[in-house]
């Protein structure tokens, strides 16, 4: 090595590496105290700060924004720097969108608890934090893009169309579903009205799913599960038709998250057939990362960190399905508003998103320490944690949701409602222990994942790698 060859921004990569564990472990502690919190509401101790209502959105922005977008951060500047053979376009640059998410976050655990909220289901947030979080998004796009033109190989590995993808729509997505008009500091008014805002809000709302919480933990799964596995990424091609299918289709399905409103039949009926037709590009991702496998199957039974990724893709092809389902009019009249939703959102989140990040997580962390990962005994143990926690929570909200569906709307021979409200509460009350119990188990996961972090970071001495020429690379 010369004294004069450019090096890889690890940096920055450990820095949202190890915030995603703490993250994740302070989101889900939230998650699991408002599961409390359903399943006995004395928990809530009258105080306005730590109410169902409040904290909800805490857990949502945590998991989601802090968690969830710490390791997108982590994984995409890991990525492509790695597949394009060069340092990131602005160490600075990239500096900035460390502190300034955590900035973010920070911001939201004190503004959201406290009430001050735009009201908006994922963009909670008020309108000064909103254009932080703009600032800061358009500077990882300038990061990120600019890494891409500075590549030393020609090629855009599928990965980085995906990272790409996720970035751009995401910038449009927050800043047209945040437009308002502030009339203080802490408050604003929606620049919509009606049915338009809620058209607005649920086209942010499900591609903020779609592509914050999908096409850029694809990204996460073309790079790592080839990595983890040893093996090349199974069709290429198949990649290349699942990206331009996934991001076409995605953007369209909004409107099922409002069957039976306000909004035109035609738009719930648009919404609900590109839904369905969404099941193609997203199985056709799942089947491409699962075969990624082919010839290294037996690698499963002792490799947990590979284990993490593969039933991750698996948790995806069945979100995927459940999804297209439940967008289905008949079918949705059933599920909405029930605790079936929660389920389906959840087998997503903890089934797909927080496994695969794990995964990552796994593999990113002890190469940023030059480091075998302390126990991959302790790595075991979190995989049937989290698994079983999964198991748990989104079973019981599916039954719990069935039940909810069904005592709703049935009817007495004169046509009253056979139950009142609060004996379908009553019917949910011991699916909310479960529920609880199911995420405890999730939790007490990261807090192993904690753990084994802190045991390999321990002593270690931050590495620094420097760039690997294109001919030498694979």
């Amino acid at each position: 090595m010369t004294a004069t060859q450019e090096m890889y921004n690890y940096k920055v990569v450990r820095q949202f590496a190890i915030m995603t564990v703490i993250w994740g472990i302070v989101g889900m502690l939230v998650g699991v105290y408002i599961a409390a919190e359903m399943a006995w509401p004395v928990l809530n101790f009258d105080t306005p700060y730590i109410t169902f209502g409040r904290l909800r959105s805490l857990h949502t922005n945590a998991v989601i924004f802090a968690f969830g977008g710490s390791a997108l951060f982590a994984s995409s500047y890991y990525a492509v720097q790695r597949t394009c053979h060069t340092r990131l376009f602005s160490d600075k640059l990239a500096s900035f969108t460390f502190w300034g998410w955590q900035l973010v976050i920070v911001l939201a655990a004190i503004t959201l608890p406290l009430g001050i909220t735009s009201s908006k289901e994922y963009a909670e947030l008020e309108w000064p934090i909103d254009i932080l979080i703009a600032v800061v998004w358009v500077t990882y796009a300038i990061v990120f893009f600019g890494t891409i033109l500075k590549r030393k190989v020609k090629h855009i590995y599928v990965a980085n169309w995906f990272f790409g993808g996720f970035i751009l729509t995401v910038a449009v997505l927050h800043i047209f579903n945040s437009m308002a008009l502030p009339v203080t500091m802490l408050k604003s008014y929606s620049a919509y009205a009606g049915v338009q805002d809620a058209m607005i809000q649920w086209w942010y709302g499900h591609n903020a799913v779609g592509f914050f919480l999908t096409a850029g933990f694809l990204g996460i799964m073309y790079y790592f599960v080839p990595k983890q596995a040893g093996r090349p990424v199974y069709s290429y091609r198949l990649s290349v038709v699942h990206f331009w299918a996934l991001i076409f289709t995605y953007i369209w399905a909004g409107p099922h998250h409002l069957h039976y409103t306000a909004l035109p039949d035609w738009t719930q009926s648009l919404g609900m057939a590109f839904s369905l037709i969404l099941l193609a590009p997203s199985w056709g991702g799942m089947i491409n990362g699962i075969m990624t496998l082919s010839g290294a199957w037996e690698k499963l039974r002792t490799d947990p960190i590979l284990r993490f990724l593969i039933v991750s893709i698996s948790f995806y092809g069945m979100s995927t399905f459940e999804g297209p389902m439940m967008a289905i009019k008949t079918v949705n009249a059933l599920s909405h508003y029930t605790d079936w939703t929660i389920g389906h959102v959840h087998s997503g989140a903890l089934g797909w998103v927080a496994m695969v990040s794990i995964g990552a997580m796994y593999y990113l962390i002890p190469r940023m320490y030059g480091r075998e990962i302390y126990s991959l005994k302790l790595v075991e143990w979190h995989f049937w944690l989290a698994t079983l926690g999964i198991a748990l929570y989104i079973v019981a909200m599916w039954v719990s949701g069935v039940t909810q569906g069904l005592m709703w709307r049935a009817v007495n021979a004169d046509g009253t409602l056979t139950y009142s409200f609060i004996q379908s509460v009553q019917a949910s009350h011991p699916f909310y222990i479960v529920r609880f119990v199911g995420g405890a188990l999730f939790l007490s996961g990261m807090f192993v994942m904690l753990y084994n972090t802190l045991k390999t970071i321990g002593g270690a001495k931050a590495i620094e790698a420097p760039v690997v020429a294109p001919a030498a690379a694979h």
